[in-house]
């Protein structure tokens, strides 16, 4: 899908949609409770369907209910089928199903082989089969790649995880191991990256009943024999979605963000400390709403290890903004949807932005407006959504390739784009 932007412009508000982060956790831990659990302000994306359909295979049952427009409610039964057959779950292109479940699968009595699509197939699991081999777990993979097929059950002891990988490792630990017999522990091997993702994980478990102890982010302490408990649960917004908006504004117009929880535990909240050093004029209204107007902004150096999502658009924040702003501690970009350090790079130079690839990050020397032109999304949502906000603060029309990518965290927003003045119109 092909869609052509005439630059123009974005004002009014949007309600953000929820945290995909923040839902993939509550409905792993609703499907893991006794009991029926409602979670409500869900929107089905490619992964939370990816997600919910592999709970669904692992025992849980998930009935969808229609809310307001994209909004759902899910109705979930809880509970790990005792099934002796193999089960075959397709994570499609999310990194969160695929991390999160591997050791959901572990402890399912049975056979399992998890497949997936894109770059996923190739995305890196050597942490997890670093705890196979150690713990003589039956697997095989295709040359480190995907489909994996499990057959064994992960034990409880000591774990002692890198930093600097994926917090998703973390965190699928940590859905595991509060169900087995004995205690555990995982410990960071150094600094640990993207601990706002890690928090959360520990909130959503305590709010069904689960306790992990985290002593200043360097171990977790995770006691045995726990049992999830059903409830009612909303999914709040999601900062790093309200971050194209909000730099929508900074860039051009004004733009309100609604239903965001200011409290959340959620890393990419940063956006607001950040924008407000590059002097962006930025308002919190109340708990849940943030006001952005066009601004002047500033360059500003970003640590990208604790909120890579939102580092290709703070990039073309930075790329209209004055000076020379850089990207660094940000090298597991190269390991997402795409390659985003490349991919970043690769389309903002296309706009006719100064921006230079570095093995960890980048930098962008601001200009007033971009040229305009055609890109593509490489097949990563974050990419298309970036260069469509990109477009408001371009002399002329772009042309963004494979557009329908938003569609794997954000199915609304070509809608959303429209709904605040954005001129659009899809070619194929």
């Amino acid at each position: 899908m092909k869609v052509e932007i005439t630059p123009a412009n974005l004002n009014g508000t949007v309600k953000i949609p929820p945290s995909k982060s923040i839902s993939h956790r509550a409905i792993i831990a609703a499907s893991l409770a006794q009991g029926e659990s409602i979670i409500e302000n869900i929107i089905m994306s490619k992964d939370i369907n990816a997600t919910c359909d592999a709970m669904k295979k692992l025992g849980a049952t998930i009935t969808i209910i229609d809310e307001i427009k994209d909004r759902k409610t899910l109705i979930i039964k809880g509970g790990l089928s005792k099934g002796k057959e193999p089960i075959e779950i397709d994570s499609n292109e999310s990194g969160s199903t695929l991390r999160f479940l591997i050791p959901i699968g572990s402890i399912s009595n049975r056979k399992i082989i998890f497949t997936g699509r894109g770059k996923l197939v190739e995305r890196p699991l050597d942490e997890y089969y670093k705890i196979f081999d150690e713990q003589k777990i039956s697997y095989k993979n295709n040359n480190g790649n995907l489909p994996l097929t499990l057959e064994g059950c992960i034990k409880p002891g000591k774990y002692r995880i890198k930093g600097d990988i994926s917090s998703q490792f973390i965190s699928g630990l940590m859905f595991v191991l509060p169900l087995l017999e004995g205690d555990s522990t995982i410990e960071i091997d150094g600094v640990l990256e993207s601990k706002g993702y890690v928090n959360m994980t520990i909130d959503v478990l305590r709010q069904f009943g689960v306790e992990i102890i985290n002593k200043e982010d360097k171990v977790f302490t995770i006691k045995g024999l726990q049992k999830y408990i059903s409830r009612r649960y909303k999914a709040e917004g999601d900062f790093s979605q309200a971050a194209f908006w909000l730099v929508a504004g900074a860039i051009g117009g004004e733009i309100t963000c609604e239903d965001i929880n200011i409290d959340s535990l959620q890393g990419d909240k940063e956006i607001i400390e950040i924008m407000k050093k590059m002097k962006a004029d930025i308002r919190i209204v109340g708990k849940d709403k943030i006001t952005v107007k066009k601004s002047q902004t500033y360059s500003l150096d970003i640590d990208g290890s604790q909120i890579p999502d939102i580092i290709p658009i703070l990039s073309v924040l930075g790329a209209l903004s004055e000076g020379k702003s850089s990207v660094y501690n940000a090298l597991r970009l190269r390991i997402k949807e795409s390659d985003r350090i490349k991919s970043t790079t690769s389309e903002l130079t296309k706009l006719g932005s100064l921006i230079d690839e570095k093995k960890d990050g980048l930098t962008v020397q601001g200009k007033k407006y971009l040229d305009g032109g055609n890109v593509t999304s490489w097949n990563d949502h974050r990419i298309a959504m970036s260069m469509a906000i990109a477009s408001i603060r371009c002399k002329d029309k772009i042309t963004i390739e494979g557009a329908e990518s938003v569609e794997k965290s954000y199915p609304n927003f070509w809608n959303d784009f429209k709904n605040l003045g954005g001129k659009l119109e899809i070619k194929e």
